[in-house]
């Protein structure tokens, strides 16, 4: 019988080889041969996204088809990078292992962290050392380095929001938090020429992200939820409509919030 370990490379193997015939220059798939590191990244992004789908919907078959897909991605990048001759799967592998036990002292190693809160913290903290690092070879040095541009912008936001606070900007509690949403309100209502109303929309969302975070709630979590609410009501909407023979555009808006109301109803 095989050990999971030997198993396991071989189907790293196995994948790395598919990966190789892919994109042999001679009779390689077409396709992956075109394909360049920025070709691929909307792939990339769209495959965790699929992953992220599988785990809401608690779908753990479909989860495992969705995380291969995602692995085909670093198989992919790695390919690129060992024909341009930088580094390869092994390499990417190494990195991030060494990684991990630098970040894990109170696992792989002689430090005392005992509490979820303490590790939270010291991992942090060694991630800021790491970036310190980073950028002390490529120029200033800020609490905001490293949150990446192509995030979702409410992660993003998120992210940048808690960067700030551990360095000691932020509001002591929620009230003004709530003040600066309305404040923003009132300058999204005040604001006349697309650009402006724009930017204000933008500090409006911006202040409600800091809103979900005062409350412990993942923004970019609670928007998708949002969507898929508005998602089943108005499908039963639809419903409600076509019951009658008619579609949505046959009824005014009050008559139409009238079926919103059964189909809130219906659904919660």
């Amino acid at each position: 019988m095989n050990s999971p370990d030997s198993s396991t490379g071989r189907s790293i193997d196995r994948l790395i080889g598919i990966m190789k015939r892919l994109r042999d220059p001679e009779l390689g798939c077409p396709w992956d041969l075109a394909q360049t590191f920025r070709t691929i990244a909307p792939y990339t992004i769209e495959e965790a996204y699929e992953v992220a789908d599988a785990i809401e919907r608690e779908d753990m078959e479909d989860l495992r088809g969705e995380l291969g897909d995602l692995l085909f991605q670093v198989v992919f990048y790695a390919q690129m990078s060992r024909e341009a001759g930088r580094y390869g799967f092994e390499d990417i592998v190494e990195t991030i292992s060494d990684k991990m036990e630098a970040r894990h002292p109170h696992v792989i190693g002689d430090a005392a962290i005992p509490t979820e809160a303490e590790q939270t913290l010291a991992w942090e903290d060694r991630k800021a050392t790491e970036r310190s690092a980073a950028q002390g070879r490529n120029g200033p040095v800020s609490a905001l380095d490293g949150v990446a541009r192509a995030l979702p912008a409410l992660t993003r936001a998120e992210k940048l929001q808690k960067r700030a606070a551990r360095v000691g900007f932020d509001w002591p509690d929620i009230e003004p938090v709530y003040e600066k949403v309305q404040e923003e309100i009132a300058e999204v209502r005040s604001a006349t020429e697309k650009p402006d109303i724009e930017e204000e929309i933008g500090d409006l969302l911006f202040a409600a992200v800091n809103l979900a975070r005062h409350h412990g709630v993942d923004p970019e979590l609670a928007l998708r939820r949002g969507n898929d609410k508005f998602e089943k009501r108005f499908r039963i909407l639809e419903q409600l409509v076509e019951d009658k023979g008619k579609t949505p555009v046959d009824y005014s808006i009050d008559e139409l919030e009238g079926f919103w109301m059964e189909a809130k109803a219906a659904v919660g």
